[in-house]
């Protein structure tokens, strides 16, 4: 009885999670023309308790320039078409828990166990309001790439989603996904309640 109500408890999280998460973009990685490496800085990281979810605020400058394609291009100074953008970008990890599954669940007396599934990067998106182009040049004898600053875009959601893997945005989503579930389940009386995430392979 009291697992067929924990399961019940855990399928209407389940509901209110994924009404939420239908929001949620995935964002595609486009290949563009020569970037340069820069610092990405970690401006806010933030727990969002109603979607299991943690939201890191990154700051990014994506230098960008178009290959040259002539000798004359190559030879000549001042043949640079470049872009300095400085993007605001946000990512979002959480857990899916529509993949629990019954025997993720265990409960004996007032104890139960509850076997995540690993978090992952749910979203990545520019700021637009926020992600600005500092400088844009384009040699005399050049043509104006009206396609750099779109992919100077797509090159920087592709570096800020890294970044926050690479800050480990992931493993901060099951810890806070562990921590939010713990509580929710001791308010339902449990007496003892063991969270395990599992990290994604």
């Amino acid at each position: 009885m009291k697992k067929r109500l924990a399961v019940g408890l855990v399928v209407l999280l389940i509901g209110l999670v994924m009404a939420f998460a239908l929001a949620l973009l995935v964002l595609r990685r486009a290949s563009g023309p020569k970037f340069a490496n820069t610092a990405t800085v970690v401006l806010q990281i933030q727990s969002l308790s109603e979607l299991v979810t943690v939201k890191y605020v990154l700051e990014k400058v994506i230098v960008a320039e178009s290959p040259k394609t002539t000798t004359l291009e190559n030879l000549l100074p001042g043949q640079d078409d470049r872009i300095v953008l400085l993007a605001h970008g946000i990512v979002k990890a959480g857990v899916d828990l529509s993949k629990l599954k019954p025997e993720d669940i265990e409960v004996t007396g007032q104890k139960i166990r509850v076997r995540l599934p690993p978090a992952y990067v749910t979203d990545g998106y520019l700021d637009e309001n926020a992600t600005q182009v500092l400088d844009r040049q384009t040699g005399l004898l050049r043509a104006f790439d009206r396609k750099l600053e779109q992919q100077a875009r797509q090159e920087a959601q592709t570096q800020i989603r890294r970044a926050a893997r690479q800050s480990h945005i992931e493993r901060e989503a099951n810890e806070r996904a562990a921590q939010q579930l713990t509580l929710f389940l001791k308010t339902f009386g449990y007496k003892e309640v063991e969270v395990i995430s599992r990290v994604a392979k």
